[in-house]
């Protein structure tokens, strides 16, 4: 049983930091207490490494794969269902459908293929997760996200299919100053008149909040390293 104690008080505390921390740079940033949504990026634990997060008051939960993500979030759900589930990973059409079933919200919007799956998925159920536009703000060949260039025509795409887009997501080069980047992605979606902003990670989460981050998706910061993927 200590054990179990000793990795609740572990995850409270982890929280309640990265808690403190966005709260000093909102109020850094002049913005207002709780203008920033912490996503606790669940991906690769299970639901014995969630549990502790959740019973420290953690509710939104960000997921990388549908399939990983429909083997452990019924059981959790049902134990807590005032939780919120974003899928902040790369979407297959073919998988689009049992995301909009699953998900709150969804990240990772880049493409027309995707734009049409999700409408015809979000008409059929009659359920309408919020969408992020995500945005390869780096020009990385590797890297989800549609380019800069095409972000005017598929954003007016997706709010002709219905889409209830929000914001904009966006994952800056690794080991490179991110400041430019979340500077960039704060002025794409303010040219677009769009209020989100899905950027930043537990290495540079107060730099994008600073920059106009809405949406902060954090995974180390709360859950330690993550397990090797098997």
């Amino acid at each position: 049983m200590n054990g179990h104690s000793d990795e609740m008080t572990a995850a409270a505390g982890r929280l309640a930091d990265v808690r403190e921390a966005i709260l000093r740079a909102e109020r850094i940033a002049g913005r207002a207490a709780g203008s920033v949504q912490l996503i606790a990026v669940s991906k690769t634990h299970d639901a014995d490494a969630i549990r502790p997060l959740i019973a420290a008051g953690q509710r939104l939960f960000g997921e990388n794969r549908v399939q990983e993500a429909q083997a452990k979030w019924p059981a959790l759900r049902a134990e807590t269902p005032d939780i919120a589930l974003h899928l902040i990973g790369q979407l297959q059409s073919n998988k689009a459908e049992d995301a909009v079933a699953l998900f709150d919200a969804i990240h990772s919007v880049d493409r027309p293929s995707l734009v049409e799956a999700l409408a015809k998925a979000m008409e059929k159920l009659d359920r309408r997760p919020e969408c992020f536009i995500q945005v390869n703000i780096g020009e990385e060949p590797q890297k989800g996200g549609c380019a800069i260039a095409d972000l005017p025509a598929l954003l007016a795409q997706a709010r002709a299919a219905g889409l209830p887009v929000i914001g904009l997501m966006a994952v800056p080069p690794l080991d490179v100053e991110p400041a430019p980047y979340f500077a960039l992605l704060d002025k794409l979606a303010r040219d677009h008149g769009l209020p989100g902003r899905s950027m930043g990670m537990s290495g540079d989460y107060e730099t994008a909040i600073m920059l106009g981050a809405t949406h902060v998706r954090i995974g180390t910061a709360l859950f330690g390293t993550r397990p090797p993927i098997a």
